[in-house]
């Protein structure tokens, strides 16, 4: 089904091609006045005749003698009154007066009434008909009748009242008199009456001036009506006042005639003496009256613009009594731009006049834009003079063109013109030459093709270019007073308004004109491009013997006629030939179609004899081809082969019923086809494109859009019914389509069956077609087409032009039922952008383009969503039954489940029965899923969300992306990169759909919505937790059991960007890993493709690009973690802590790096208690927590160096902010400031990634004299950089001194049992116990004696003991070797020392030894050896180190001895090493 919708709307494309294609040559066809007379100064016959075979072309309708009343009046009169006649089109209404009365009748029909109006006492001298102006009478007052006589001017009111069947809107008319609006005359005598469309009254005097008679409704203190000369300076008008007219002497040219021209706004007058006067009203026809110019001697002027060449046939004017002016009229835009007014002489000249200085532009193409001029007038020119038509034409005469020859100087062989009227390009002129009586000379353009078949080559161009005229001749019964146009029915106006108000029309609907009088000027375009749309041009002559009605034959009516009068078949060829065959066969299309507007309905007669000559080849043709023919001056054949010619190639041209076809559509379509279908109005009513405070209204009438709506569909119904019974080329080849497959597209036994079909339907025709290049048939050249597959083309784009025949009646029925429903009250929950889509949509772009079909489709929604309202009480059946009727190619079969199902879910929504709410739900559910290409997911699915019915909120935008992309173009990486993304677009906008109902549960309403909701429920929120917790994780279930892959991750970025973390990893698929781990890899914008379903971990680089990777990674992690996969997640966690930024923005702290070593070294601890069993498994994760635990000791060491760092700052930061006292000081401020820099940097290089190792210690831990750092490094490295351990040494040296600088020996102990506790044991590298002994007990001694300190006898013992956790044998052995050697303690003072210090080792080792054997802690051990033993508790303590205690106390009391020091300082400490021997010894205490 979806390719059948395609082909039709790529043929309907197609068709709208050839349309546009046809309406730019029929417009361009139009020629601009100008143009046309210039090209006719070449042409030798400028004037035809008609046919006489042919039915005449202007004939009298109808005839009605005058009222009877009137005639009497008239001759009770004498002949010597005052009698006056004119016709007044706009109310259907002939007038006459006599004397002082006033009689009116109806001219078009005689219905026995002929109403008189006496109410004025002095003799009528003029009179005429304005328009009232609204708001000064009642409505029941449409038109003023404006009577003067000598001595007044009166204003009469005049009542329309049409019949109640609304056919006849001037069945009564009644006049109200108007007391209140009369003007005195001052002694002015008004010659004529002339009004303007927007009912401004002018009327011109004896005295030659112009008068506007202004009325109003009489407010404040102005008259109701007044009387005010505009073309007389101040001192004429006290001239005027002073001296009365019958004392002026001075001659006086008064104006006998004005006409006004509304488009331009100018006043044309002409005077006794044959003076032209133009005035200007101003731009909207409303202001001062100005008198632009005024021209004299205009009967011998030649033409300005070419010399002194006169036209061809001119008559020179030698003893012919001198021509004058017997009419002049104004020429529309729509027949000239740049001519303005035709006058029209005695002698039958027509004389062209511009009101521009400046030529006129032979570029301009008249009736595409139609634009009024807005050029200035300043003068009255004449540009061309037309040459009478020839004299003794009557409708008798033979078929052709008649030559201008000169004619005798004789008076009676020249025409002498009594009266004339000219309008829309047509011309009556009333001739008195004839001896006997006088006749009728009709003059109108002639658009058949006989005038260009005349004449020499050379001049073919400008021939075909020429106005050529018809001329027909009537018998006339007395004299011709004055003639009018019969205006068209006001429905009948209305819709030619309607239709070319913007084209041919353009600038005529504000200008005041009725709809009437702008069909009138429509005829200026032709009969050919109206005769479908206007009915027959009907013209009243008013003459001394009666009314008479004239009717002009339009091309199609002559061409009815000679189907209803069964003429010859040699009369039908010469119509075919004289209009050709396009135009003509365009003409049979209209009669068998039935769409001319006629009096009278065609005969089904009629109709089937224009069908058969539609299709008869031997009157329009068969599809042939031109330009293959071979062109050479010199032809050299050799052996039977044509040597030296160039070929052209042969191009398809197509019959003449194709072309008709192509031009009646065009000419249908042509008031639609390139303007908007919307358009903005204001207040006021006009078109205001720009207003975004107007609404939105169609652009056309509905009466107007019903009218072209009908023609479309009965054109297409008869080229569907000749389809169906195979009659003709058309329907024989296009049903043969129907049976065998597409005509354009088919087989071979398509093209062998429209062969035989040709054969067989033409005949010999169609082989004198085939063999039509001469030459033998068997040595023929080979056509690129056979005469088969040129038939077969035709008809496939006639096919088409009916398929958009039947297309753009369904978008009128659109617009209609549009229209009907208030379009305003649509559209308007459209937005901005939609509104000024829908206003610049054409028509063509609305039948012919996907845009137009996607814009119908949203006005149907709109009119389903205000029909089905509660308000309106509609159902969707109603108004789908006329869209299923009216325009199913718009409302489609998929369409109406649509709409139902959206019905249904209305229903669902008011329901109370939960188990009612559910049934219906899942039937719009199952209807919806049939038609998933053709749902607007956006406002259904959020329609199924307010019904908690979210299976349809997943499946059917699923169900919708696999049909706009079937063959999986999102996923194929083979094809075009822009494709690809475009089909990943056309998917995501359905995932889209999903996605919203997650952030609408999660209650993320930051997040725009695209698309409006339909109709609100009640039950849109959910304010429960634990319900919105449930959906969620129904939507997420559902959503990983589809097998779209693209889905699942977009599914999984919105879960994550919702912070729906948990329900991701508890409920993702098996594809969350690759989705995770490719979103790691590549930028989440550039992630396209789907991702692998296995991946290794994560790659080594540690690069990432943004914060999204990192929550990537995190939520890898976690998922690794809830799925045991503890080795795994130990991988991703290390990646997360040695993660490294490009920019640095969004860097984690080094603390966080830290717990994420941390929690690694936790999960990697949990693999390997899991995989014990397995030994391969159990190494390798070893290995990993072997690496884990050393990363996270650097970065704790990193975490150290850091916070010393930032306290340094902070130290230095403290003592900077103390008050400065002197240069020195400055100085060093100055060198604080800036290794307070260096430092801040430093601690902000280390927050910002992990280091090793080396460069802590190198960079940072040496720099800036961490030494405790640097030993605990040292330590954690197994440092054996050398073999004295120097450096280890040199550091500890560091450390210490570093520590008595700051506190002391109290520091510095603390340091070392800090520091010592840290190390111990090792190989003895790190914690050279002698080295530190010395140094300590050295600056203990030394600070003792300098009284810089006080420092205890066992405080660098303890120290070393703590440093040793306890262990006494290396602090002992540490000490023995010092003292052993002498090289090393020179001072006897130190040697003391040491002895106080092992004596308090000895006690410790004592003390802790008992402590171990009695349970107790080493206080409780020092109570007791404090104090007296009993016998069992001395013998709990270890042989064995009681024995080492005492061989050790003797061995320093030996010592002691020995020094070089007096007893006092040494007896104390002698005797503690007595006493510690006794008491291991003795039974008693000490």
């Amino acid at each position: 089904m979806l390719r059948e919708e395609e082909l039709v709307l790529r043929d309907v494309t197609s068709a709208g091609i050839v349309v546009s294609d046809s309406i730019s040559r029929d417009v361009a066809a139009h020629l601009d006045l100008e143009e046309a007379l210039e090209a006719s100064r070449y042409a030798s016959h400028p004037y035809t005749t008609h046919p006489k075979e042919w039915p005449p072309l202007v004939e009298v309708a109808d005839n009605w003698e005058l009222p009877s009343v009137l005639i009497e009046r008239y001759n009770a009169a004498g002949g010597e009154g005052t009698a006056l006649c004119g016709i007044f089109p706009e109310i259907r209404r002939a007038w006459a007066s006599v004397d002082n009365a006033l009689f009116l009748w109806r001219f078009d029909k005689w219905d026995g009434q002929c109403p008189e109006y006496s109410g004025e006492e002095q003799a009528i001298c003029a009179v005429g008909l304005a328009k009232c102006k609204t708001g000064i009478f009642v409505e029941a007052i449409q038109y003023l009748i404006v009577l003067a006589t000598p001595v007044e001017l009166v204003l009469v009111g005049v009542c329309c009242t049409g019949r109640p069947d609304g056919t006849d809107p001037y069945a009564e008319v009644s006049l109200q008199p108007l007391p209140e609006y009369v003007v005195p005359s001052d002694g002015v005598t008004a010659t004529c009456i002339t009004c303007t469309d927007k009912g401004r009254i002018f009327f011109s005097g004896r005295d030659g001036h112009v008068y506007e008679l202004q009325y109003s409704s009489g407010s404040s203190w102005h008259k109701r009506c007044r009387k005010v000369c505009l073309t007389a300076g101040l001192g004429s008008a006290i001239s005027r006042w002073v001296i009365p007219n019958v004392f002026r002497f001075a001659a006086v040219d008064p104006i006998v005639e004005m006409v006004v021209d509304d488009e331009r706004n100018l006043l044309y007058a002409k005077t006794e003496e044959m003076k032209l006067q133009v005035y200007e009203l101003g731009i909207n026809g409303t202001g001062p009256l100005k008198r632009v110019a005024e021209e004299k001697n205009l009967i011998n002027q030649r033409d300005s613009n070419y010399g002194s060449r006169n036209a061809p046939g001119a008559r020179t004017p030698n003893r012919v009594a001198k021509a004058s002016i017997v009419c002049i009229s104004p020429l529309s835009s729509l027949e000239s731009k740049w001519l303005h007014l035709v006058a029209v002489l005695s002698d039958g000249r027509r004389m062209y006049f511009s009101t521009f200085s400046s030529g006129g532009s032979s570029g301009g193409i008249a009736g595409l834009g139609g634009l009024s001029n807005r050029h200035k007038p300043s003068c009255l020119k004449l540009v061309s003079t037309r040459p009478p038509p020839p004299l003794g034409v009557s409708s008798g005469l033979g078929f052709g063109s008649i030559p201008l020859a000169p004619r005798g100087q004789n008076e009676d062989f020249a025409l002498k013109v009594e009266t004339a009227y000219h309008s829309a390009g047509t011309l009556i002129l009333s001739d008195s030459s004839p001896p006997t009586t006088s006749s009728l000379v009709v003059v109108s353009k002639d658009f058949s093709m006989q005038g260009s078949l005349s004449g020499s080559l050379g001049k073919t161009v400008k021939s075909s270019r020429a106005l050529r005229e018809s001329v027909s001749s009537l018998p006339l019964e007395g004299r011709m007073l004055f003639v009018a146009d019969i205006l068209p029915l006001p429905a009948t106006a209305s819709t030619v308004q309607s239709l070319y108000s913007e084209l041919a029309l353009h600038g005529m609907e504000n200008s005041g004109v009725t709809s009437e009088k702008s069909a009138v000027k429509l005829w200026a375009r032709g009969d050919l491009s109206t005769q479908h749309i206007l009915p027959r041009r009907r013209i009243v002559i008013f003459s001394t013997m009666g009314m008479m009605e004239l009717a002009f034959n339009r091309p199609v009516d002559i061409l009815r006629r000679l189907f209803e009068s069964n003429s010859p078949r040699s009369l039908l060829e010469d119509f075919f030939s004289c209009f050709g065959a396009g135009e003509a066969a365009a003409m049979c299309l209209m009669l068998a179609s039935k769409l001319i507007d006629s009096e009278n309905v065609v005969s089904n007669a009629v109709a089937e004899r224009a069908a058969e000559s539609f299709e008869d080849p031997r009157l329009v043709g068969m599809p042939k081809l031109e330009g293959g023919s071979a062109l050479s001056s010199t032809t050299t054949i050799v052996g039977g082969i044509n040597m030296g010619q160039v070929v052209q190639e042969a191009e398809p041209v197509f019959s003449g019923a194709y072309e008709g076809l192509s031009l009646c559509s065009a000419r249908l379509l042509y008031p639609v086809w390139e303007l908007p279908i919307m358009v903005i109005k204001n207040g006021a009513g006009s078109p205001d494109l720009n207003s975004a405070n107007g609404v939105v209204v169609c652009r056309l009438s509905m009466g107007a859009m019903q009218v072209l709506e009908n023609k479309f569909r009965s054109l297409e119904i008869f080229l569907r019914s000749r389809k169906y019974q195979r009659r003709g080329l058309y329907g024989y080849v296009a049903g043969l389509g129907d049976s065998t497959g597409s005509i354009l597209y088919g087989g071979t036994e398509v093209r062998n069956g429209a062969s035989s079909m040709v054969r067989n339907l033409f005949g010999a025709y169609s082989r004198n077609l085939q063999n039509a290049d001469g030459g033998t048939p068997n040595k023929r050249q080979r056509l690129p087409y056979a005469p088969a597959e040129l038939a077969a083309m035709e008809v496939r784009a006639m096919e088409c032009i009916r398929q958009l025949l039947l297309r753009s009646a369904e978008g009128l029925f659109l617009l209609q039922l549009l229209s009907q429903h208030h379009v305003t009250r649509i559209v308007q929950g459209f937005d901005a952008d939609l509104r000024q889509a829908l206003t610049q949509m054409t028509f063509h772009q609305l039948v012919c383009s996907v845009e137009g079909d996607r814009l119908a489709t949203r006005l149907i929604s709109a009119l389903m969503e205000y029909y089905t309202c509660p308000d309106s009480r509609g159902t969707v059946n109603d108004i789908s039954a006329r869209l299923r009727e009216g325009c199913p190619s718009y409302y489609k079969e998929s369409d109406y489940k649509f709409y139902v199902a959206v019905e249904l879910l209305d229903r669902a929504a008011v329901s109370s029965v939960p188990e009612e709410k559910d049934n219906l739900a899942r039937e719009a559910y199952e209807l919806l899923g049939k038609i998933p290409e053709s749902a607007d997911l956006r406002i259904v699915c959020k329609r199924f969300e307010d019904l908690r019915f979210y299976e349809a909120v997943v499946r059917l935008p699923l169900q919708k992306a696999q049909v706009l992309d079937p063959a999986g173009d999102a996923f194929n990486e083979q094809i075009d990169l822009a494709e690809r993304h475009h089909m990943v677009a056309q998917r995501e906008q359905c995932y889209e759909i999903i996605a919203g109902a997650l952030r609408r549960l999660k209650g993320d309403v930051s997040h725009r919505e695209f698309g409006s909701g339909g109709k609100a429920t009640a039950g849109g929120i959910i304010h429960d937790a634990a319900s919105r917790k449930k959906y969620i994780h129904q939507i997420v279930q559902l959503a990983v059991q589809s097998p779209d892959s693209l889905f699942h991750e977009y599914i999984y970025q919105t879960l994550i960007d919702l912070g729906l973390e948990n329900e991701l990893l508890e409920y993702g698929g098996p594809d969350l890993v690759p989705f995770l781990q490719k979103a790691v890899r590549e930028p989440r914008e550039e992630a396209i493709s789907a991702s692998t379903t296995s991946a290794p971990p994560l790659s080594n680089t540690g690069v990432l690009n943004s914060s999204d990777q990192v929550k990537y990674l995190d939520l890898l992690a976690h998922y690794y973690v809830l799925k045991r996969q503890h080795y795994l997640a130990a991988h991703v966690l290390l990646k997360l802590a040695e993660r490294r930024f490009i920019d640095g923005r969004n860097a984690p702290s080094l603390e966080e790096r830290c717990q994420y070593l941390s929690n690694a070294v936790l999960q990697a601890k949990n693999a390997t208690s899991v995989n014990v069993v397995s030994s391969a498994r159990g190494d390798q994760d070893n290995g990993l927590l072997d690496l884990l635990e050393g990363k996270l000791a650097v970065a704790r060491f990193q975490v150290k160096i850091k916070e010393q760092i930032e306290a340094m700052v902070a130290k230095l930061e403290a003592s900077d902010s103390t008050p400065e006292r002197g240069q020195s000081e400055n100085r060093s401020r100055r060198q604080d400031s800036n290794l307070i820099g260096v430092m801040k940097e430093k601690a902000k290089e280390l927050s910002s990634d992990l280091m090793s190792i080396t460069q802590l210690y190198n960079e940072y831990a040496v720099p800036f004299e961490l030494w405790e750092v640097c030993l605990e490094m040292l330590h954690f490295a197994s440092y054996s950089g050398d073999t004295d351990s120097s450096i280890v040494r040199e550091t500890w040296a560091r450390l210490i001194d570093q520590a008595l600088s700051q506190g002391g020996i109290a520091e510095a102990c603390s340091v070392l049992k800090r520091v010592g506790s840290h190390v111990y044991p090792g190989d003895g590298a790190i914690l050279p116990l002698e080295t530190l002994c010395l140094h300590l007990e050295k600056a203990a001694m030394e600070r003792l004696t300098s009284g810089v300190e006080f420092v205890g006898d066992e405080d660098v013992a303890r120290a070393l003991l703590a440093a040793c956790k306890g262990v006494v044998e290396p602090v002992l052995n540490t000490y023995d070797q010092l003292l052993s050697s002498g090289a090393i303690l020179t001072s006897p003072l130190l040697k003391l020392r040491l002895l106080r210090s092992v004596l308090a080792v000895l006690r410790e080792w004592a003390m802790s030894v008992l402590a171990q054997k009695m349970g107790t802690t080493a206080l409780g051990a020092s109570l007791i050896l404090g104090g007296s033993f009993s016998p069992e508790q001395t013998a709990v303590i270890n042989q064995g180190v009681r024995d080492k205690i005492t061989s050790a106390s003797n061995r320093y009391m030996t010592e002691l001895r020995r020094l070089p020091l007096p007893q006092s300082q040494t007896e104390a400490v002698y005797r503690g090493f007595r006493e510690l021997e006794e008491s291991l010894l003795s039974s008693f205490s000490f």
